[in-house]
């Protein structure tokens, strides 16, 4: 970041003082250096034409002034940079986007709003939150799929965040293989602390490894894997079109592994969470978000490149000129 500045920008309030200086000069006048009793000896030279040298060599007199005044401010143009060390916390986010992720069962300002909605919005602010750490996502269903790398590049994930939506990953809920797919991105990494969070509102019913082997593995690579369920405690409402295309609603049970999430969890020394509305879910992100922290070491550096030489300069120059034409073109005798 780079911008301009003074380091002294007090001093800029003295340029006020010159034109008072300058009306004050010109109302009180000099002191003559000969006195008459009378100007009528000088009659003639005084219609003849005025010379105003006294008022150009003021100027230049008040222009020098100016100039050091400015120099005074140091005028100096700074680059910034600021260095954030890594907070040594490598997290993968594992989001369910099975088809029952459309459930309208949680509520926001009186209003009904799908889990994936809910969750594209707490987890984009729970991305926001952790500036400092390198993030990475998994999304499953029927399959898991790596839908970001592990980066410090937060804006670009949270453009694939505002991406998800049910019918990335097919149908099913493979939790199993959302661990592995993450626990894999994780492993060869040299952080402090490895961490999956893991969001989901179903069971596991598809997949090549089960949850507690692909937890076993998980723990053994070091990895602390959080579990949320994220659905309402019974049925939920759920949209579906009718054989004319119309939306209509019916309802679906809650299927939650509770047993199982909290199994996971305890495998590798992490937490079950249970998000049953919008707050809840805010809620337990906000929780894991105080956690899992770290010091942050920032270092700020500043590249300062002053300029108020190209304000002295002008400023001799004026003044040089004012001394030298007093001297000779506009010498002025007692």
């Amino acid at each position: 970041m780079s911008h301009f500045q003074f380091a002294h920008p007090w001093a800029l309030l003295l340029l006020l003082l010159l034109p008072l200086m300058a009306v004050l000069r010109g109302h009180r006048g000099k002191d003559a250096a000969i006195q008459y009793s009378g100007l009528s000896l000088f009659g003639p030279l005084l219609r003849g034409r005025k010379v105003q040298a006294g008022g150009w060599l003021s100027a230049l007199r008040y222009l020098a002034l100016a100039c050091f005044l400015i120099a005074l401010a140091r005028p100096q143009h700074v680059d910034s940079t600021t260095q954030v060390q890594e907070s040594g916390i490598d997290m993968m986010l594992a989001i369910d986007l099975s088809p029952s992720m459309q459930a309208l069962d949680f509520h926001k300002n009186g209003e009904d709003i799908s889990r994936v909605d809910v969750v594209r919005e707490t987890v984009a602010q729970f991305v926001k939150d952790r500036p400092n750490d390198r993030l990475g996502m998994v999304v499953f269903a029927g399959q898991a799929y790596l839908m970001s790398p592990l980066t410090l590049d937060h804006n670009w994930l949270l453009q694939n965040v505002e991406r998800l939506q049910v019918g990335l990953a097919g149908d099913a809920t493979a939790i199993g293989s959302a661990i592995a797919v993450s626990a894999n991105r994780l492993r060869h990494e040299s952080g402090k602390s490895k961490i999956i969070v893991l969001l989901t509102d179903g069971a596991n019913n598809a997949g090549k490894i089960t949850p507690y082997a692909a937890a076993e593995a998980a723990h053994a690579l070091g990895i602390k894997i959080y579990t949320i369920g994220a659905a309402s405690s019974d049925v939920a409402k759920f949209p579906m079109r009718d054989m004319f295309g119309r939306v209509v609603y019916t309802t679906i049970p809650v299927d939650i592994d509770v047993d199982a999430l909290k199994k996971i969890a305890d495998i590798t020394g992490g937490k079950y969470y249970r998000a049953t509305d919008y707050d809840s879910l805010k809620n337990v992100y906000a929780e894991i978000n105080k956690l899992e922290t770290t010091q942050v070491a920032v270092k700020h550096f500043e590249h300062i490149k002053e300029y108020f030489v190209w304000a002295i300069y002008p400023g001799l120059l004026f003044l040089g000129l004012e001394i030298a034409l007093a001297h000779t073109r506009w010498r002025r005798l007692p």
